[in-house]
């Protein structure tokens, strides 16, 4: 299908030979079209003229299909618009057998085709929802109810949001509401230059920020690189005007580099035995242009791509083994997107091939059935929902890439793709269509997707540059509120971590229900999900002002640049004389280090010091080697008969409210007495607890530090560790 000239000053130039038409398939006429309109309805023995084309093509796809749906939605449809006009002064049931036509050249299966004939009769005629579905059915119904657009007599300026808003929850329910939708987007662009410039604008505004997105998603190229172009013609005249230039400039040419490259393929694939179609496939205007901005001054084979067609998917590495053994490969264009398909069902191998003189051709490898996905996307589907039969079973697997059961990732159902069912829960948290509209706009403005992985062998899809935050709300919704932390591909990480294509994340979940969202999370939320239902919360949890007093030893980590209980501040020494003997010298003043705290059963050793004082260190203290390096004597030292210790520990945590209350109720019960501690500033929403402790037995220690690991948020408890001082 190709861009359908309207208006003059923009028209497209004539379609590049990939522009997606089905080789030997003329565009049908819309006169044409309107001629046969106005016959009239056939006889019930045969198709009306009007739709012969249509059946021709359905018919393709599907050879056993059941035409007399088709008839019969043309019946209704031609009478009930009969009278109608569109702005270009042809009947208006050109427009949605024009509709029909691009869906069926798609592939679409017969109920798909049934709606789009009848899309507008709900909105435009007297004709009922209820009268569609005692005629076709309840799946036609909701098919053209799906479709049909919310009045503005009732929303007013919110008219065309909530009409999207509520198209988009009838595609949750059933995909081929939206491939109506962008067949009619594509004709009614197509059509476009009868309109008022101002309105042109608008309409290719919305279709760039919404449709051309949704296409893209739902994996229907064909629709999305044609409505590229139309906009791109509408928006952008002078560089349309010039990439068209640039066009019809190297059809002129007398060599084509691109051919010359084919032919040598043809010839690797033919002598390795590989039966394989080699195409080439012109790039449409948006593509070329964006390739000329990237490169500058275009070659012979910047205008276009190889396309090679096999049977099997072990064809397609058979192809790319050759291509890379008897050509010279550009290895940093390939990509594998049969082992790892994108989100949108697409599957290919990426390459590129380089020439002596420079030329290189991109080729893209793939089988029939996928390039009949790549090209029309869930449309190439069938009717998704209806029963699984053994053959369709197969049919699906080799659709989808043999991807498993369900429950493995958002590539497994492409009748729900994660994408949509974010949208889906995220837009019932807008609170008014102004919201919907921006943050839609906002949310598919994000074109490229990473998968994630979690521990369980589950999958998240999210936006590229998604962080942890985003993923903590993808999997838990508002649960996410008491997210902690994180672990990405196993070690600790913020929650501002951006994640990469393929990273694994553990979410870190607290336990406590009066958990809370951090305001700063909003600034490391990169999905509509997670800042919708942040705000939300905040919204409905102000924080208290800033001049009210605070009593709490608990507050939450951002009020509060550092936090202090009412405990004695820590002393340099950490006493306990009668812990420690020195060897030979019984009556020695003996001091703990407070650098390592040691506590029996360590080994230790001392070190004299200004006073005649012994301290006491760790044998794996940092300072100890210090004082070797000092040319300090060691002093033997051993344990002693006393019952209470001195220790300092170190507890790492995820900030959240209630945990400075969580860790010391967390150590009283283990009958441990604090002498201090300290609060740390929260650093990247990470929190540094510092406790000096007296322990009523050495033996305590292990179960006083598992204890503390085990408050939620706490994900580390260790010894002390300072910088070793020249004091010593």
């Amino acid at each position: 299908m190709s861009a359908e000239a309207t208006n003059p000053a923009v028209s497209p130039a004539p379609a590049p030979p990939t522009a997606n038409r089905r080789k030997g398939r003329p565009r049908i006429d819309l006169r044409r079209l309107g001629r046969a309109a106005l016959l009239g309805p056939a006889t019930r023995d045969r198709l009306p003229d009007a739709i012969g084309h249509v059946a021709e093509a359905h018919r393709a796809h599907h050879p056993d299909a059941d035409l007399e749906p088709l008839r019969r939605a043309y019946v209704l449809a031609e009478s009930s618009h009969r009278g109608q006009m569109r702005k270009s002064g042809e009947p208006y049931i050109t427009h949605p057998l024009a509709v029909t036509l691009i869906l069926a050249e798609l592939g679409a299966e017969t109920t798909t085709l049934t709606a789009s004939l009848l899309h507008d009769t709900v909105e435009d005629t007297d004709v009922t929802l209820d009268q569609v579905r005692e005629e076709f059915g309840e799946e036609v119904r909701y098919l053209v109810d799906g479709v049909t657009k919310l009045e503005k007599v009732d929303y007013g300026a919110a008219a065309e949001p909530e009409t999207f808003r509520k198209m988009l929850v009838a595609t949750g329910n059933d995909v081929r509401v939206m491939s109506i939708k962008l067949a009619d987007r594509l004709h009614n662009m197509r059509t476009l230059g009868v309109m008022r410039p101002e309105k042109q604008e608008r309409i290719a505004k919305v279709t760039r920020d919404v449709l051309i997105p949704l296409a893209e998603r739902l994996g229907v190229q064909a629709l999305k690189t044609e409505l590229e172009d139309l906009v791109f013609a509408i928006l952008h005249p002078e560089e349309y005007v010039h990439t068209r230039e640039l066009i019809v400039d190297n059809a002129a040419q007398d060599n084509d580099p691109l051919a010359e490259i084919s032919e040598e393929v043809r010839g690797v694939l033919r002598e390795a035995g590989i039966q394989a179609e080699v195409l080439i496939r012109p790039r449409h205007f948006v593509s070329l242009h964006r390739v000329s901005r990237k490169r500058g001054q275009l070659r012979g084979s910047d205008f276009g791509r190889l396309l090679v067609l096999v049977g099997e998917d072990a064809d397609c590495y058979a192809v790319l083994g050759e291509l890379h053994t008897c050509l010279t490969p550009v290895v940093s264009e390939f990509k594998d997107f049969i082992a790892v398909p994108k989100f949108n069902l697409y599957q290919s191998l990426h390459t590129a091939v380089a020439r002596g003189d420079g030329q290189v051709a991109e080729v893209l490898i793939r089988t029939h059935q996928m390039h009949k996905v790549a090209e029309a996307g869930v449309v190439a589907l069938g009717n998704p929902y209806a029963p699984p039969s053994e053959e369709r079973s197969d049919e699906d697997a080799e659709r989808t890439g043999g991807a498993g059961a369900a429950g493995e990732g958002e590539r497994i159902d492409p009748t729900r793709p994660g994408w949509l069912s974010r949208l889906l829960d995220w837009q019932e948290a807008a609170p008014d269509a102004d919201m919907f509209w921006s943050t839609l706009r906002e949310d598919l403005a994000q074109d490229r997707e990473i998968t994630v992985f979690r521990p369980d062998g589950g999958t998240l899809g999210l936006p590229e540059g998604s962080s942890c935050v985003d993923a903590a709300y993808a999997q838990y919704g508002e649960d996410a509120h008491a997210c902690i932390g994180a672990r990405v591909n196993g070690r600790l990480a913020t929650l501002s971590t951006v994640l990469k294509d393929g990273d694994t994340v553990q979410l870190l979940m607290g336990q406590d229900p009066a958990s809370e969202p951090s305001r700063e999370w909003l600034e490391h939320a990169h999905t509509p999900g997670a800042r919708i239902a942040i705000q939300r919360w905040l919204a409905t949890h102000p924080s208290p002002a800033a001049d009210e007093p605070e009593t709490r030893d608990d507050r939450h980590p951002d009020e509060a640049p550092a936090l202090r209980p009412a405990l004695d501040e820590p002393t340099a020494t950490s006493g306990g004389a009668n812990a420690v003997v020195v060897v030979g010298r019984p009556e020695a003043n003996v001091r703990l280090a407070g650098c390592c705290t040691p506590v029996p059963p360590d080994e230790v050793t001392g070190f004299a010091v200004r006073g005649g004082v012994v301290t006491v260190h760790r044998v794996e203290c940092a300072a100890v080697q210090r004082m070797k390096n000092l040319g300090r004597a060691e002093i033997g030292v051993g344990w002693g008969d006393t019952t209470e210790f001195r220790v300092t520990l170190v507890a790492e945590s995820f900030q959240r409210p209630h945990l400075l209350a969580d860790l010391t109720e967390a150590i009283a019960l283990e009958g441990v007495a604090i002498v201090s501690a300290t609060v740390e500033p929260p650093t990247q929403q990470r929190v540094r607890h510092t406790y000096t402790l007296q322990l009523p037995d050495a033996a305590h220690l292990q179960s006083l530090m598992r204890a503390m690991r085990n408050v939620p948020g706490v994900y580390d408890v260790g010894r002390a560790q300072h910088q070793a001082t020249a004091a010593h």
